[in-house]
């Protein structure tokens, strides 16, 4: 019987999910870090032992159904039971492209990573999700996913018009409110984060916020007590307008 919870973060070997697993880690939290790179995914997890916290590898990569499927099976084998899941890979392609010209090739890639792809993984760990009593999923959204945000002029998000990463967050914080009303009666909390503009890879670090300042409404969303939200969109000031 296991001790401390386990913790699966998607693209935790970098960025926001790197220190997500760093912080919970500090916490006690058994973490397993998913990468598709296995040279990355280690090397994160050195570094993370070195910090005392107890990370295991994972491979995992989103546009690979068999990768998800053996993720699972190894955490089934390994820890029997899931308690935390938190949904951070991502990609955005074809910045500074109109939607007009972006690339459909282009747009199916961004949505097998960021929709389907996070589609998956839940589907696959929600038997393992199950045999806790008090599992938590969390999805890495963005405030760029807010229908209110890209429709109001004034807002100082309008102006990033970018067609596959903003309608994928849109489409995953439609999937939070359908999974959430599914396991609405069970202990299971699904909620969608925004972690702010924050400086990654994923925005060749142009970002304003750190990953330290990101992850913390992260945390707070996958430590949830019993009487906590599900099927909401949250940054650290509180609820985000779909």
């Amino acid at each position: 019987m296991k001790s401390a919870k386990t913790v699966l973060i998607t693209g935790a070997n970098k960025g926001i999910g790197y220190e997500t697993a760093r912080q919970l880690g500090a916490l006690g939290y058994i973490i397993l870090i998913g990468s598709r790179n296995e040279e990355k995914g280690q090397k994160a997890i050195a570094a993370l032992k070195k910090e005392g916290v107890n990370a295991h590898f994972i491979q995992l990569d989103l546009a690979d159904q068999a990768t998800i499927e053996a993720a699972a099976k190894q955490i089934e084998q390994q820890f029997s039971s899931l308690d935390i899941l938190v949904n951070n890979a991502g990609i955005s392609l074809g910045a500074g492209i109109t939607p007009s010209q972006f690339k459909l090739s282009d747009l199916r890639e961004t949505y097998e990573t960021n929709f389907f792809g996070t589609i998956a993984v839940i589907q696959a760990m929600l038997p393992l999700l199950q045999q806790s009593p008090a599992a938590r999923i969390v999805n890495l959204s963005s405030g760029l996913g807010s229908l209110t945000y890209n429709s109001d002029p004034e807002h100082e998000f309008s102006r990033f018009n970018l067609l596959a990463y903003n309608s994928s967050k849109t489409a995953l914080n439609a999937a939070t409110i359908i999974f959430a009303k599914e396991f609405k009666d069970s202990p299971l909390k699904i909620n969608a984060a925004d972690p702010g503009y924050t400086a990654t890879g994923l925005n060749g670090f142009r970002g304003l916020r750190s990953v330290q300042q990101a992850a913390g409404i992260v945390i707070r969303l996958a430590t949830l007590e019993e009487d906590g939200p599900t099927g909401g969109f949250f940054d650290e000031n509180g609820e985000v307008p779909w």
